[in-house]
């Protein structure tokens, strides 16, 4: 369970690494319901790219700006680990650090390449 923190700021390195998990495995911990997947790349890259399927999308921007998205999923999301990718592995590292600082148990899948080298489909991104 997440304890109360200050939320993360983007203004300082969050700590440690986080969890590394395959896409095969973060797609068995989310189909077992342990796990949410969330696409933490910026609006424009899911519309050029679709999304895997079943992933939330939430920005780094939106993490590091007025966070309205991240609340409500957060909230909703408490009793499960939150598994991240991006497009190269960057991004996701960075946001389950962050998170993971809050008190929020993460994963990073590392990048989109990964995902599809494992055979996972994408779809459209509906916004």
């Amino acid at each position: 369970m997440p304890h109360s923190r200050q939320p993360f700021s983007g203004s300082s390195h969050p700590p440690a690494n986080p969890e590394r998990v395959t896409p095969d495995e973060a797609a068995r911990r989310v189909a077992a319901g342990q796990a949410v997947l969330v696409d933490c790349r910026e609006p424009e890259e899911w519309s050029e790219t679709g999304i895997v399927a079943g992933a939330a999308t939430l920005s780094l921007s939106g993490l590091r700006g007025a966070r309205a998205d991240w609340t409500r999923f957060l909230g909703t999301h408490r009793e499960h680990q939150i598994i991240l990718y991006c497009l190269s592995g960057t991004r996701s590292s960075f946001v389950a650090r962050a998170l993971a600082a809050e008190g929020y148990r993460t994963a990073d899948a590392g990048g989109l390449q990964g995902w599809l080298a494992a055979g996972q489909k994408l779809v459209p991104w509906a916004d």
